[in-house]
C-alpha cells in the first residue's frame, strides 16, 4: 500500500513538473489561468475545512473575488482598493439572504479565504509580470517563479528528510507534530543554498544579495505558509485539504508555502529591485 502510494506521487511528479515549469516560462494566458485553478481550487478546499468548523462560506461572492483579484492583477481593469470594497459591499449585503449558521463566523471566513487564497494567488501574477515592462526580459518573470518553486521543493525535501533522520525537537507539535526545528533549519539553509545555485544556472538577472534574500523569504515565510496551512488542517480535523491530486492531497496542500511567500517576494521586488 505505501509501495503503491509513492509511486502515484512519483508518476503525478514526473508529468505535473515538467508541465508546470513550462506554464511559468510561458506567462501570458497560460499562466494566468494556471493561478486561476490554484486560487479557485484552493478556496473551494478551503471552505470545506471551514463547513467541518460549522462556518459557511459564501462561495460564490468568494469564488468570484477571487477570481476577479487574479484576472485584475493581470489585466488591471481597477484599482485593488476600489475591488475590495465593493467586494466586501456585496458580501455583507448577500448575507442578509443568507441564514447558514452564524452570520459573523460566515462573513469573518469568507473574507478570510478571500484574502489568503484570492490576493496572496493575486501575487504570483504580479511577480511573473513585474518585468513585462521591459519586453526583452519579459521571461525573467517565468524564470523567477520557477526558481521560487524549485527552491520551495527543495526546502521541503531537506525539512523532510534531514528533519526525521535527525529532528530530536519539536517545532510546533500543536500544530505538527513531526516537524522539528532540525527540519526547520535545514529547510531555511537549503532554501538560500538553492536560491544561489539558481542565480549561478537560471536567474543571473538577479544580484547574489536578491538571490539570498529570496531565499530566506522562501526558507521563512514558505514554512510558515506550511504550517498555517496545517493549523487550518488540524483545527478542521483533516489530513488533506482534498484528495483532487492522487497520492498528494489538495492544491492548497501542495502550494501553501508558494502562496504564502508570494506575497513577501512580491512587495520586496516592487519596493526595492523593480521601481
Amino acid at each position: 500500500m505505501k509501495f503503491n502510494n509513492a509511486a502515484v506521487r512519483i508518476i503525478v511528479s514526473i508529468i505535473a513538473i515538467p508541465l508546470i515549469i513550462g506554464i511559468c516560462y510561458l506567462g501570458g494566458y497560460y499562466f494566468l489561468a494556471f493561478t486561476l485553478g490554484i486560487g479557485l481550487i484552493s478556496f473551494y478546499e478551503f471552505s470545506l475545512l471551514a463547513k467541518n468548523k460549522d462556518a459557511y462560506v459564501n462561495s460564490i461572492v468568494g469564488f468570484v473575488m477571487t477570481a476577479f483579484l487574479i484576472i485584475n492583477s493581470y489585466f488591471v481593469f481597477i484599482s485593488f482598493h476600489y475591488s475590495i470594497l465593493i467586494g466586501i459591499l456585496i458580501l455583507l449585503i448577500y448575507e442578509l439572504f443568507r441564514d447558514k449558521s452564524s452570520a459573523i463566523i460566515n462573513l469573518g471566513t469568507t473574507l478570510l479565504g478571500i484574502f489568503y487564497i484570492g490576493l496572496f494567488s493575486s501575487t504570483l501574477i504580479g511577480i511573473r509580470e513585474i518585468y513585462s515592462g521591459f519586453s526583452y526580459e519579459y521571461q525573467n518573470g517565468g524564470l523567477l517563479i520557477i526558481s521560487m518553486m524549485i527552491t520551495i521543493w527543495m526546502c521541503d525535501s531537506a525539512a523532510y528528510f534531514l528533519g526525521t533522520a535527525f529532528g530530536k525537537h519539536r517545532l510546533f507539535p500543536r500544530v505538527s507534530p513531526k516537524k522539528s526545528w532540525e527540519g526547520a533549519v535545514a529547510g531555511f539553509i537549503f532554501s538560500i543554498a538553492t536560491m544561489i545555485f539558481m542565480k549561478s544556472v537560471l536567474i543571473d538577472f538577479l544580484t547574489m544579495n536578491q538571490a539570498i534574500t529570496i531565499g530566506i523569504i522562501i526558507g521563512s515565510f514558505g514554512q510558515i505558509g506550511d504550517l498555517i496551512e496545517s493549523l487550518i488542517k488540524r483545527d478542521a480535523n483533516v489530513k488533506d485539504s482534498s484528495d483532487i491530486i492522487p497520492g498528494h492531497g489538495g492544491i492548497l496542500d501542495r502550494f501553501d508555502s508558494l502562496l504564502y511567500s508570494a506575497p513577501i517576494v512580491f512587495l520586496y521586488f516592487s519596493l526595492f529591485v523593480i521601481h
